[in-house]
């Protein structure tokens, strides 16, 4: 009697062990395919609460530059865009080679209809030498779509202040500081709303694909975002 008992119970702890190997491990495949599928990129710089339950985020603020053609090149030429932006410029020898051939697996990577929103902004530091020509030489050696990767220069406080302002790479208190030389190794990654969603080092390939990741999952936002409210945050 005793023996029978002891059977049945070791079976049902068998069973019960079966049922526990077979769940645990779906249950974290889900919950992981959850995290993933639903995780929100975060939103940076300073945001302020318009009413109760409603935020405004910050905002690249508008441009107005020329690009590697020597055209204009504003604000208005990336509505509707996600953009990937850095600041380089064509003489160094540092970090910007390195940052250059990343951006360029970066287009090369993300080519194909579902990347069409996606445009990358190279914005030069040093715009008394990065004429539209030295630009458009620059671009050329890294094989750059014309279309989908744009090489800008201007004035140089106003990129200076675009940078570390306008694109949060070096914000500081002191507004005269914002007009001084800026060079940093981060890709900024910008909604169509163009609120700032992530920075990445432009000098790592595992930030780059850290990158190439989080543009999915601003693209699937993107896409599950109602129609009427395009403009929303």
């Amino acid at each position: 009697m005793n023996r029978t008992l002891t059977t049945a119970s070791r079976r049902k702890k068998i069973i019960l062990l079966i049922v526990l190997l077979a769940l645990v491990p779906g249950a974290i495949f889900l919950g992981l395919g959850s995290r993933n599928h639903f995780r929100s990129l975060p939103y940076l710089g300073k945001r302020e609460a318009i009413v109760p339950g409603d935020t405004s985020y910050f905002t690249v603020p508008p441009f107005n530059f020329i690009d590697e053609e020597g055209r204009p090149f504003t604000d208005k030429d990336a509505a509707g865009k996600i953009i990937i932006a850095d600041f380089f410029f064509t003489r160094c020898t540092s970090i910007c080679p390195r940052m250059g051939l990343q951006m360029q697996q970066l287009q090369l990577k993300l080519e194909g209809p579902r990347y069409r929103d996606v445009l990358f902004l190279s914005h030069t530091v040093d715009p008394e030498h990065d004429t539209p020509e030295v630009l458009k030489a620059y671009a050329q050696r890294l094989h750059a779509d014309p279309a989908r990767w744009k090489f800008l220069t201007g004035n140089a406080a106003d990129i200076y202040r675009q940078g570390n302002l306008g694109y949060l790479l070096s914000a500081g208190a002191d507004p005269t500081a914002a007009e001084q030389f800026v060079h940093s190794p981060q890709f900024v990654l910008v909604d169509k709303q163009r609120h700032i969603r992530g920075m990445y080092d432009g000098t790592s390939t595992d930030a780059m694909r850290e990158l190439a990741t989080d543009l999915k999952l601003l693209l699937y936002e993107d896409e599950q975002r109602p129609r009427g409210n395009a403009n929303s945050r």
